[in-house]
């Protein structure tokens, strides 16, 4: 853990960082972004009582709305403007990159270059529409059947608040994804999970106030809340050493006579990640089951509908239909997504095309065959350290009751985001030092 810190300081040159000024002007527009993106979540949708609704969330608490509530940065609990956040964006982006694997006109876009990627993005924003508008529709009729202690939590439920629902819900999903957009083109690290992260950060101190008050009630003992701060360090620690592990395929150039010159020769290698999808399982995982759940969750289970209660029963935090099936899912993205961004077939042709090849294999289709077989093991490692990570806390809070507010979802997804970004600030300054040292050799060369 102590050289993770080394290592994140190291990376982050503050004396550099101050000269950086592209740099600079990236991180002050990501952070008015996010300002502008937790301002919005305090911003209530029309038509809702607050007091009634505030009722009717502390009794559904304690399942899957929490968890949605966590990703949305507490949009949820108080009904605002990003109350859906942006896991329709995400849905969307699921269900394209599915086709795309899918479907051969699709594919052959996908291989367009540029062109066809600006294609599928705008089919994706097109179906993020569609998904915002179903899941709009279906908050509206919700909370129209909801009733707490002191009535609805709709002031006038009718045609008037639906339509009124949709537009609000719907106008803040797209601003979110546009939001995202821009963070991503004119700011440091990625614009969707950024959003994610700041949603699951901003719920932090509460979380921890909501402990220690526990801790002085004598609800949990002062020994389980220190466990907890172990544990916590010690994922977060795992999490860092497993996100840096590579595996190291070595790749031999062969020597080239240029002009009266030995040239290459040289041997290098190619990293490959022990968890190559990343963060992007937990959070498919999550987006795919959170969509059912919280339609089960406003339809009002219990209500005589025997699928509807079986699956409000089952599919609930610590159940383990719920987490056989997350870890199914993660397993599944974690693999289907690792064969999206990494394509053993081309990486071996690009090898062969200039005239790389790994010693002892045969170039072409012997190479590929090889990195597919490395790629697939380390795959399982990896996906079976996000299911680990994920379902830990699920048994602890299923099993002994510990009050977690950082799920190992929300855990990967806040460490992986922030070594990522640190990653991106870091290439930013060697950039920034390389154009430096440029125009220093370019000054010098005319001053002769």
């Amino acid at each position: 853990m102590a050289s993770a810190v080394e290592q994140f300081a190291a990376n982050l040159n503050f004396g550099a960082l101050a000269k950086a000024e592209e740099l600079k002007q990236r991180l002050w527009f990501t952070l008015g972004a996010l300002i502008i993106f937790r301002i919005g979540t305090y911003i209530p949708l029309p038509g809702i009582d607050p007091h009634v609704w505030q009722q009717i969330f502390q009794q559904k608490s304690g399942g899957v709305l929490d968890m949605f509530d966590m990703f949305s940065g507490g949009a949820l609990h108080r009904m605002s403007i990003f109350a859906l956040n942006i896991m329709p964006y995400i849905s969307a982006s699921i269900i394209i990159q599915l086709l795309t694997s899918m479907n051969p006109r699709l594919e052959a876009m996908k291989k367009e270059g540029e062109a066809g990627r600006k294609k599928l993005n705008q089919y994706t924003r097109y179906f993020t529409i569609v998904l915002s508008i179903i899941q709009a529709y279906g908050l509206a009729v919700g909370l129209e059947n909801m009733q707490g202690s002191s009535g609805s939590a709709v002031i006038s439920a009718g045609i008037f608040f639906r339509i009124s629902t949709i537009i609000t819900i719907v106008g803040g999903t797209i601003f979110l994804m546009w939001l995202g957009e821009q963070i991503t083109a004119r700011g440091v690290g990625n614009g969707t999970s950024l959003i994610i992260f700041s949603g699951i950060v901003a719920g932090i101190p509460t979380a921890v106030a909501g402990t220690l008050a526990l801790g002085r009630e004598g609800a949990i003992s002062t020994l389980t809340i220190i466990g907890m701060l172990f544990m916590v360090v010690a994922v977060v620690g795992f999490i860092v050493f497993v996100e840096r592990a590579q595996r190291r395929v070595v790749v031999q150039y062969p020597k080239r006579m240029v002009g009266n010159r030995m040239s290459g020769g040289d041997a290098s290698h190619m990293p490959l990640k022990m968890n190559t999808s990343g963060v992007i399982p937990p959070i498919f995982a999550s987006s795919l089951l959170l969509l059912p759940l919280t339609i089960v969750g406003f339809s009002g289970a219990g209500g005589g509908n025997e699928i509807m209660d079986a699956v409000s029963r089952y599919m609930q935090h610590g159940q383990p239909a719920y987490m056989v099936l997350y870890g199914a899912l993660i397993v599944f993205f974690a693999f289907f997504y690792t064969a999206i961004v990494f394509n053993p077939d081309e990486t071996a042709e690009n090898l062969r095309k200039y005239g790389g090849f790994v010693p002892g294999i045969r170039p072409g289709k012997s190479t590929a065959d090889y990195l597919d077989y490395v790629l697939t093991r380390i795959t399982v490692i990896g996906a079976a350290y996000l299911v680990f990570v994920c379902l830990l806390p699920e048994v602890l809070i299923a099993k002994f009751s510990l009050p977690f507010y950082f799920g190992g979802t929300s855990l990967l997804i806040t460490v992986s985001v922030m070594m990522d970004t640190v990653a991106q600030i870091h290439s930013h300054l060697i950039a920034h030092q390389y154009e430096g040292l440029i125009k220093k050799s370019k000054l010098r060369g005319s001053r002769k």
